[in-house]
């Protein structure tokens, strides 16, 4: 809760503040009514309008902070952010397309990384283990359309066959 007490030289009642998107929130309710301090009942009607607008501007922060979650799992291009496409080479030498992800953790609160194969798994099979393994470390539920929009954001054979060819003129 945001919802502060001042009692200054200047102002004495209560003062909500919040961060949403960038743009700071701020409001004042004023416990001196004609130059005399608020007791009681009326200084609780003023705590009770502080708090309840506190409680708007909250919601309305926990709306943005969702928005700009999801907003950075894809970057302009509709790719997902931190399941990228790899030829892995493996000690023998052979080159293994893969479906590398390393992200920042929600639920370990650090940075994990994992591969899964496409030659193991197929292309959909790797994708979805790819997305569940994401999905599980950013704490996206598998029933929400978040979960939905990262599985349809599976690249194309030809998507993949292109970044193999840009990769081998590297």
């Amino acid at each position: 809760m945001s919802v502060e007490l001042l009692d200054t030289t200047r102002f004495h009642g209560f003062r909500v503040r919040r961060q949403i998107a960038g743009k700071t929130y701020q409001e004042y309710f004023s416990l001196k009514k004609d130059g005399k301090r608020l007791r009681g009942a009326d200084r609780a009607k003023v705590k009770a309008k502080a708090e309840a607008r506190d409680a708007v501007l909250a919601k309305q922060q926990t709306k943005a902070k969702a928005e700009a979650a999801e907003a950075a799992l894809f970057d302009t291009k509709g790719k997902v952010r931190g399941i990228l496409f790899r030829m892995k080479t493996e000690k023998s030498g052979t080159r293994t397309p893969v479906f590398q992800i390393g992200i920042m953790s929600t639920k370990l609160d650090k940075i994990v990384n994992t591969t899964v194969s496409i030659n193991l798994h197929g292309l959909k099979g790797a994708w979805e283990k790819a997305v569940d393994f994401y999905a599980e470390h950013k704490k996206i539920s598998k029933r929400s359309p978040l979960y939905k929009k990262l599985l349809r954001a599976q690249p194309t054979k030809a998507q993949l066959e292109a970044m193999k060819r840009k990769r081998r003129r590297r």
